[in-house]
Protein backbone atom coordinates (compact mmCIF):
# COMPACT_ATOMS: atom_id res chain seq x y z
CA UNK A 1 0.00 0.00 0.00
CA UNK A 2 1.20 3.50 -0.87
CA UNK A 3 1.72 5.57 2.26
CA UNK A 4 0.90 9.24 1.72
CA UNK A 5 3.10 11.72 3.56
CA UNK A 6 1.39 14.60 5.33
CA UNK A 7 2.43 17.84 7.00
CA UNK A 8 0.45 19.34 9.86
CA UNK A 9 0.34 23.10 10.49
CA UNK A 10 -0.76 24.09 13.99
CA UNK A 11 0.11 22.06 17.10
CA UNK A 12 -2.54 23.36 19.50
CA UNK A 13 -5.26 21.81 21.65
CA UNK A 14 -7.17 19.87 18.99
CA UNK A 15 -4.26 19.07 16.68
CA UNK A 16 -3.00 16.51 19.19
CA UNK A 17 -6.14 14.46 18.49
CA UNK A 18 -5.42 14.69 14.78
CA UNK A 19 -1.86 13.48 15.22
CA UNK A 20 -3.00 10.51 17.31
CA UNK A 21 -5.53 9.68 14.60
CA UNK A 22 -2.95 9.95 11.82
CA UNK A 23 -0.94 7.26 13.61
CA UNK A 24 -3.96 4.93 13.24
CA UNK A 25 -4.97 5.85 9.67
CA UNK A 26 -4.19 3.26 7.00
CA UNK A 27 -2.13 4.61 4.12
CA UNK A 28 -0.87 7.91 5.55
CA UNK A 29 1.39 9.44 8.16
CA UNK A 30 2.62 12.86 9.26
CA UNK A 31 6.27 13.58 8.42
CA UNK A 32 6.49 17.30 9.27
CA UNK A 33 4.86 19.77 11.66
CA UNK A 34 4.72 23.56 11.79
CA UNK A 35 3.84 26.00 14.56
CA UNK A 36 4.92 29.55 15.43
CA UNK A 37 5.34 28.60 19.11
CA UNK A 38 8.76 26.90 19.54
CA UNK A 39 7.84 25.32 22.86
CA UNK A 40 4.64 23.80 21.53
CA UNK A 41 6.48 22.61 18.43
CA UNK A 42 9.05 20.82 20.59
CA UNK A 43 6.49 19.24 22.93
CA UNK A 44 4.35 17.88 20.09
CA UNK A 45 7.33 16.89 17.95
CA UNK A 46 8.88 14.94 20.80
CA UNK A 47 5.56 13.33 21.74
CA UNK A 48 4.95 11.99 18.24
CA UNK A 49 8.54 11.46 17.14
CA UNK A 50 8.42 13.94 14.26
CA UNK A 51 11.84 15.40 13.46
CA UNK A 52 10.94 17.84 10.70
CA UNK A 53 9.75 20.94 12.55
CA UNK A 54 9.09 24.41 11.17
CA UNK A 55 8.22 27.77 12.68
CA UNK A 56 7.23 29.18 9.28
CA UNK A 57 4.79 27.71 6.76
CA UNK A 58 6.61 29.21 3.76
CA UNK A 59 9.73 27.28 4.75
CA UNK A 60 7.71 24.11 5.17
CA UNK A 61 6.28 24.34 1.66
CA UNK A 62 9.65 25.36 0.21
CA UNK A 63 11.21 22.15 1.53
CA UNK A 64 8.24 20.04 0.38
CA UNK A 65 8.46 16.27 0.63
CA UNK A 66 4.81 15.69 1.54
CA UNK A 67 1.65 14.75 -0.35
CA UNK A 68 -0.94 16.74 1.61
CA UNK A 69 -1.23 19.33 4.36
CA UNK A 70 -3.52 19.29 7.40
CA UNK A 71 -4.19 22.88 8.50
CA UNK A 72 -5.11 22.82 12.20
CA UNK A 73 -4.69 26.50 13.03
CA UNK A 74 -7.30 29.04 14.14
CA UNK A 75 -9.54 30.66 11.57
CA UNK A 76 -7.54 33.87 11.14
CA UNK A 77 -4.83 32.07 9.16
CA UNK A 78 -6.97 29.66 7.13
CA UNK A 79 -7.28 31.60 3.88
CA UNK A 80 -3.57 32.48 3.85
CA UNK A 81 -2.54 28.84 4.39
CA UNK A 82 -5.09 27.26 2.04
CA UNK A 83 -4.06 29.62 -0.75
CA UNK A 84 -0.41 28.79 0.00
CA UNK A 85 -1.24 25.11 -0.40
CA UNK A 86 -3.01 25.90 -3.69
CA UNK A 87 0.02 27.80 -5.02
CA UNK A 88 2.19 24.79 -4.19
CA UNK A 89 -0.43 22.36 -5.58
CA UNK A 90 -0.62 20.42 -2.31
CA UNK A 91 -4.01 18.85 -1.39
CA UNK A 92 -5.31 20.41 1.82
CA UNK A 93 -7.48 19.68 4.82
CA UNK A 94 -8.65 22.81 6.64
CA UNK A 95 -9.93 22.96 10.21
CA UNK A 96 -13.32 24.51 10.89
CA UNK A 97 -14.58 27.19 10.97
CA UNK A 98 -13.44 27.22 7.37
CA UNK A 99 -12.98 30.99 7.04
CA UNK A 100 -13.68 34.37 8.61
CA UNK A 101 -16.28 35.25 5.96
CA UNK A 102 -18.27 33.49 3.27
CA UNK A 103 -16.44 35.49 0.59
CA UNK A 104 -13.11 34.23 1.97
CA UNK A 105 -14.42 30.66 1.93
CA UNK A 106 -15.55 31.01 -1.70
CA UNK A 107 -12.11 32.38 -2.64
CA UNK A 108 -10.38 29.43 -0.94
CA UNK A 109 -12.55 26.91 -2.80
CA UNK A 110 -11.89 28.70 -6.08
CA UNK A 111 -8.12 28.80 -5.48
CA UNK A 112 -7.99 25.04 -4.92
CA UNK A 113 -10.30 24.37 -7.86
CA UNK A 114 -8.06 26.41 -10.14
CA UNK A 115 -4.98 24.61 -8.80
CA UNK A 116 -6.63 21.25 -9.42
CA UNK A 117 -6.17 20.05 -5.82
CA UNK A 118 -8.66 18.49 -3.38
CA UNK A 119 -9.77 20.63 -0.43
CA UNK A 120 -11.61 19.10 2.53
CA UNK A 121 -12.91 20.85 5.64
CA UNK A 122 -12.31 18.96 8.91
CA UNK A 123 -16.04 18.82 9.69
CA UNK A 124 -15.81 15.63 11.71
CA UNK A 125 -19.11 15.61 13.65
CA UNK A 126 -21.04 13.95 10.82
CA UNK A 127 -18.48 11.12 11.05
CA UNK A 128 -19.42 10.22 14.62
CA UNK A 129 -20.58 6.60 14.89
CA UNK A 130 -24.07 7.50 16.26
CA UNK A 131 -24.64 10.13 13.54
CA UNK A 132 -23.64 7.62 10.88
CA UNK A 133 -26.10 5.14 12.43
CA UNK A 134 -28.96 7.64 12.08
CA UNK A 135 -28.06 8.23 8.43
CA UNK A 136 -27.94 4.47 7.75
CA UNK A 137 -31.37 3.98 9.35
CA UNK A 138 -32.82 6.67 7.06
CA UNK A 139 -31.15 5.16 4.01
CA UNK A 140 -32.66 1.79 4.96
CA UNK A 141 -36.10 3.47 4.78
CA UNK A 142 -36.75 2.68 8.46
CA UNK A 143 -39.20 5.58 8.90
CA UNK A 144 -40.26 6.48 5.37
CA UNK A 145 -39.90 10.13 4.35
CA UNK A 146 -38.68 12.36 7.20
CA UNK A 147 -40.67 15.59 7.62
CA UNK A 148 -39.42 16.96 10.96
CA UNK A 149 -36.20 16.84 12.96
CA UNK A 150 -34.41 18.20 15.99
CA UNK A 151 -30.63 18.32 16.42
CA UNK A 152 -29.68 19.24 19.96
CA UNK A 153 -26.43 19.86 21.82
CA UNK A 154 -27.13 21.26 25.28
CA UNK A 155 -24.47 21.22 28.00
CA UNK A 156 -22.79 23.11 30.83
CA UNK A 157 -19.36 21.61 30.13
CA UNK A 158 -16.44 24.00 30.68
CA UNK A 159 -14.94 24.30 27.20
CA UNK A 160 -13.11 27.50 28.10
CA UNK A 161 -10.46 25.96 30.36
CA UNK A 162 -8.93 24.02 27.46
CA UNK A 163 -9.64 26.66 24.80
CA UNK A 164 -9.66 30.05 26.57
CA UNK A 165 -9.78 31.96 23.29
CA UNK A 166 -13.39 30.82 22.88
CA UNK A 167 -14.43 33.27 25.60
CA UNK A 168 -12.91 36.23 23.79
CA UNK A 169 -14.65 36.26 20.42
CA UNK A 170 -17.79 38.25 19.67
CA UNK A 171 -19.09 35.08 18.05
CA UNK A 172 -19.05 31.85 20.00
CA UNK A 173 -21.49 28.97 20.01
CA UNK A 174 -22.84 29.09 16.45
CA UNK A 175 -19.37 29.53 14.98
CA UNK A 176 -17.67 26.94 17.21
CA UNK A 177 -20.36 24.31 17.91
CA UNK A 178 -23.48 25.23 15.96
CA UNK A 179 -21.49 24.88 12.74
CA UNK A 180 -21.19 21.14 13.50
CA UNK A 181 -24.86 20.76 14.44
CA UNK A 182 -25.99 22.64 11.34
CA UNK A 183 -23.80 20.38 9.21
CA UNK A 184 -25.39 17.32 10.81
CA UNK A 185 -28.85 18.73 9.99
CA UNK A 186 -27.77 19.15 6.34
CA UNK A 187 -26.23 15.67 6.29
CA UNK A 188 -29.39 14.03 7.65
CA UNK A 189 -32.22 16.10 6.13
CA UNK A 190 -30.60 17.76 3.12
CA UNK A 191 -29.79 21.32 2.11
CA UNK A 192 -31.57 24.32 3.56
CA UNK A 193 -33.68 26.92 1.77
CA UNK A 194 -34.15 29.43 4.62
CA UNK A 195 -33.62 29.80 8.36
CA UNK A 196 -34.60 31.85 11.37
CA UNK A 197 -32.33 32.15 14.43
CA UNK A 198 -32.35 33.57 17.95
CA UNK A 199 -29.29 33.84 20.22
CA UNK A 200 -28.57 34.68 23.85
CA UNK A 201 -25.56 35.18 26.13
CA UNK A 202 -26.14 33.65 29.57
CA UNK A 203 -22.55 33.46 30.86
CA UNK A 204 -21.44 37.05 31.71
CA UNK A 205 -17.74 36.06 31.60
CA UNK A 206 -17.71 35.54 27.82
CA UNK A 207 -18.14 37.97 24.93
CA UNK A 208 -20.15 35.89 22.49
CA UNK A 209 -23.45 34.04 22.50
CA UNK A 210 -23.65 30.73 24.39
CA UNK A 211 -27.22 29.75 23.41
CA UNK A 212 -28.77 29.55 19.93
CA UNK A 213 -32.06 28.22 18.54
CA UNK A 214 -32.33 27.91 14.76
CA UNK A 215 -35.36 26.92 12.66
CA UNK A 216 -34.45 25.38 9.28
CA UNK A 217 -36.65 25.02 6.20
CA UNK A 218 -35.07 22.26 4.12
CA UNK A 219 -35.30 22.18 0.34
CA UNK A 220 -37.15 18.84 0.43
CA UNK A 221 -39.95 20.33 2.56
CA UNK A 222 -38.77 19.01 5.93
CA UNK A 223 -38.51 21.35 8.93
CA UNK A 224 -35.92 21.04 11.67
CA UNK A 225 -34.73 22.78 14.81
CA UNK A 226 -31.05 23.11 15.71
CA UNK A 227 -30.60 24.08 19.35
CA UNK A 228 -27.20 24.48 21.01
CA UNK A 229 -26.25 25.67 24.49
CA UNK A 230 -23.27 25.79 26.83
CA UNK A 231 -25.45 27.24 29.61
CA UNK A 232 -27.67 24.22 30.29
CA UNK A 233 -27.09 22.43 33.60
CA UNK A 234 -28.55 18.93 33.62
CA UNK A 235 -28.66 16.12 36.16
CA UNK A 236 -26.54 13.99 33.82
CA UNK A 237 -24.06 15.94 31.69
CA UNK A 238 -24.50 14.88 28.04
CA UNK A 239 -21.28 16.46 26.65
CA UNK A 240 -20.24 15.90 23.89
CA UNK A 241 -23.31 14.10 22.53
CA UNK A 242 -25.56 15.42 19.79
CA UNK A 243 -29.13 14.19 20.37
CA UNK A 244 -31.41 13.69 17.37
CA UNK A 245 -35.17 13.33 16.89
CA UNK A 246 -36.66 12.52 13.50
CA UNK A 247 -40.32 12.05 12.54
CA UNK A 248 -41.08 10.33 9.27
CA UNK A 249 -44.12 9.23 7.29
CA UNK A 250 -43.72 5.65 8.54
CA UNK A 251 -42.11 6.06 11.97
CA UNK A 252 -39.63 7.86 14.19
CA UNK A 253 -35.94 7.80 15.10
CA UNK A 254 -34.56 8.96 18.43
CA UNK A 255 -30.82 9.17 19.18
CA UNK A 256 -30.89 9.43 22.96
CA UNK A 257 -28.35 10.33 25.63
CA UNK A 258 -26.00 7.42 26.22
CA UNK A 259 -25.87 6.50 22.50
CA UNK A 260 -29.13 4.61 22.19
CA UNK A 261 -30.73 4.53 18.73
CA UNK A 262 -34.48 3.96 19.00
CA UNK A 263 -36.43 3.25 15.81
CA UNK A 264 -40.23 2.95 15.89
CA UNK A 265 -42.26 1.87 12.87
CA UNK A 266 -44.95 -0.64 11.86
CA UNK A 267 -42.72 -3.50 13.04
CA UNK A 268 -42.54 -2.07 16.57
CA UNK A 269 -39.64 -0.43 18.40
CA UNK A 270 -36.01 -1.50 18.34
CA UNK A 271 -33.24 0.05 20.43
CA UNK A 272 -29.61 -0.35 19.39
CA UNK A 273 -26.42 0.64 21.19
CA UNK A 274 -24.49 2.87 18.77
CA UNK A 275 -21.72 3.87 21.16
CA UNK A 276 -18.42 5.01 19.65
CA UNK A 277 -15.29 2.94 20.11
CA UNK A 278 -12.86 4.00 22.81
CA UNK A 279 -9.64 4.21 20.79
CA UNK A 280 -6.36 3.41 22.54
CA UNK A 281 -5.39 7.07 22.79
CA UNK A 282 -8.87 8.46 23.48
CA UNK A 283 -10.46 9.45 26.79
CA UNK A 284 -14.08 9.77 27.89
CA UNK A 285 -16.16 11.82 27.31
CA UNK A 286 -14.17 13.06 24.30
CA UNK A 287 -13.95 9.59 22.70
CA UNK A 288 -16.98 10.20 20.49
CA UNK A 289 -15.32 13.20 18.84
CA UNK A 290 -11.88 11.58 18.87
CA UNK A 291 -13.15 8.54 16.99
CA UNK A 292 -14.75 10.81 14.39
CA UNK A 293 -11.39 12.52 13.85
CA UNK A 294 -9.91 9.17 12.89
CA UNK A 295 -12.93 8.43 10.66
CA UNK A 296 -12.74 11.65 8.67
CA UNK A 297 -8.98 11.39 8.22
CA UNK A 298 -9.33 7.82 6.95
CA UNK A 299 -12.02 9.11 4.58
CA UNK A 300 -9.56 11.77 3.34
CA UNK A 301 -6.94 9.14 2.48
CA UNK A 302 -9.42 6.69 0.92
CA UNK A 303 -10.90 9.39 -1.33
CA UNK A 304 -7.47 10.69 -2.34
CA UNK A 305 -6.47 7.19 -3.40
CA UNK A 306 -9.69 6.65 -5.38
CA UNK A 307 -9.86 10.17 -6.80
CA UNK A 308 -13.40 10.60 -5.49
CA UNK A 309 -14.99 13.72 -3.98
CA UNK A 310 -14.76 14.14 -0.21
CA UNK A 311 -17.96 14.20 1.86
CA UNK A 312 -17.00 17.53 3.45
CA UNK A 313 -15.22 19.07 0.49
CA UNK A 314 -14.63 22.82 0.49
CA UNK A 315 -17.46 23.23 -2.01
CA UNK A 316 -19.86 21.23 0.16
CA UNK A 317 -18.84 23.09 3.29
CA UNK A 318 -19.78 26.42 1.70
CA UNK A 319 -23.39 25.33 2.25
CA UNK A 320 -22.77 24.73 5.96
CA UNK A 321 -20.79 27.96 6.29
CA UNK A 322 -23.68 29.85 4.68
CA UNK A 323 -25.97 28.51 7.42
CA UNK A 324 -23.65 29.93 10.09
CA UNK A 325 -23.57 33.34 8.42
CA UNK A 326 -27.33 33.28 7.87
CA UNK A 327 -27.93 32.38 11.53
CA UNK A 328 -25.94 35.37 12.77
CA UNK A 329 -27.66 37.62 10.23
CA UNK A 330 -31.11 36.38 11.24
CA UNK A 331 -30.41 36.79 14.95
CA UNK A 332 -29.13 40.33 14.41
CA UNK A 333 -32.03 41.42 12.20
CA UNK A 334 -34.82 39.30 13.65
CA UNK A 335 -35.73 38.10 10.17
CA UNK A 336 -35.87 34.88 8.16
CA UNK A 337 -32.89 34.60 5.79
CA UNK A 338 -32.87 33.15 2.26
CA UNK A 339 -29.83 30.85 2.41
CA UNK A 340 -29.76 30.15 -1.30
CA UNK A 341 -29.30 33.83 -2.09
CA UNK A 342 -26.11 33.88 0.00
CA UNK A 343 -24.53 31.18 -2.18
CA UNK A 344 -25.40 32.72 -5.51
Amino acid sequence: MTVLKGALIGCGFFAVNQLHAWNDVRGAGIVAICDRDPERLKIVGDQFGIDRRYGDAEALFADGGFDFVDIATTVQSHRFLVEMAARNKVPAICQKPFAKTLSDAKAMVEACRNAGIPLMVHENFRWQTPIQAVRKALEADAIGTPFWGRFSFRSAYDVFSGQPYLAEGKRFIIEDLGIHTLDIARYILGDVRSLTARTKRVNPAIKGEDVATILLDHENGATSVVDVSYATKLSREPFPETLIELDGSEGTIRLTQGYGLQVTNAKGTTTTDVSPKLLSWAARPWHNIQESVYAIQQHWVDQLESGAQHSTSGADNLKTFALVEAAYDSAARGQTIDVGAMLR
